[in-house]
């Protein structure tokens, strides 16, 4: 029955084409060539929008996880019996572990199928927060905050796949998407975290967010297909390229400079700000500190503004 079926289209489809290039009139034919090229080209570029799109979620929804305990840090730290002068290893061992999975684990991308990659980062990224929503002690949570960092990483992978994925007029406008979608996982987290938090207490944040995960996972399990790398260099060559790149490229040593500086102010004013504002100075509670979160989307609506600068973005990151 399905041999017969294609076979009909088949030749319900050469039809047209005999049709259309009837009398060998090449000319009379070309009109119908047109159209056919149109219509697979608008099927091409709907369904890497598509793609894109779910890249943009995955990718805000999993570096959220890197900040969800910015403003959580007096309640998760008086819960677990963290000292004051500790409380700050809540948010730094995140980026402790996003730092060490940026030179450890990305890489891998070169090296390993990236489908795979990074389905079991994200795995173990669910893994990971449902250990800090069930943290008994300190030490529990501190680790799985270490490890929610690592496995966050998978943005980092994700990201240069869908460029890899998205056909060349739209490479640009796919990255740009999925750089926004990160961008918003980025601002929205603190103020999500806050407001879950206000309602259900800490755990919920983490518990939710394993959930979400999970769905994550699914889905990219569904629609990633596989990748693998076109060359194939062991481990120890790929690491040492970056050093090669870190030493040979003046612009990527300034870059990194400067950003450097940026994510480290960033970071310090983020994770002791809510401890501010929850102190006796001001007495906000998780909504307020919420509602403070809010206006970081604000970078958000400011990065696509910073990627027209004609001058290479060097005003803007000399004002920045």
């Amino acid at each position: 029955m399905n041999g017969k079926s294609g076979h009909a289209k088949g030749s319900s489809y050469g039809k047209r084409c005999l049709h259309a290039l009837r009398g060998n009139d090449i000319v009379s034919g070309l009109p119908f060539i047109r159209v056919v090229a149109m219509q697979l080209d608008s099927h091409q570029q709907s369904a890497s929008a598509r793609l894109t799109l779910v890249f943009a979620a995955a990718c805000g929804l999993i570096v959220a996880n890197l900040y969800y305990a910015q403003p959580l840090v007096a309640p998760i730290s008086h819960a677990l019996g963290i000292a004051p002068g500790l409380a700050g290893l809540v948010v730094t061992l995140t980026q402790v572990g996003y730092g060490l999975g940026l030179i450890l684990i990305v890489p891998l991308a070169d090296i390993l199928e990236n489908r795979k990659l990074v389905l079991c980062l994200v795995a173990a990224c669910t893994a990971a927060l449902v250990a800090a929503a069930f943290a008994p002690s300190a030490p529990v949570f501190l680790a799985a905050a270490m490890a929610i960092g690592l496995s966050a990483v998978s943005v980092q992978v994700l990201v240069p796949f869908a460029a890899h994925l998205a056909p060349d007029a739209m490479r640009g406008r796919a990255v740009g998407n999925v750089m926004s979608g990160l961008l918003l996982g980025i601002m929205l987290a603190r103020p999500a975290s806050s407001f879950i938090a206000s309602l259900w207490g800490w755990h919920a944040v983490f518990g939710v967010s394993s959930a979400i995960m999970v769905l994550v996972g699914l889905a990219l399990a569904r629609m990633l297909p596989e990748r693998v790398p076109a060359h194939s260099m062991d481990y120890g060559a790929v690491l040492a390229s970056m050093w090669h790149l870190l030493r040979t490229v003046p612009a990527l040593r300034r870059r990194g400079a400067y950003h450097a500086c940026l994510f480290g102010a960033f970071s310090l004013f983020w994770t002791t700000v809510p401890l501010l504002l929850a102190g006796p100075a001001f007495q906000l509670g998780q909504r307020g500190i919420a509602l403070f979160a809010l206006a970081g989307v604000a970078g958000a609506v400011a990065a696509p503004i910073a990627g027209l600068d004609p001058v290479g973005a060097n005003i803007t990151s000399t004002i920045a």
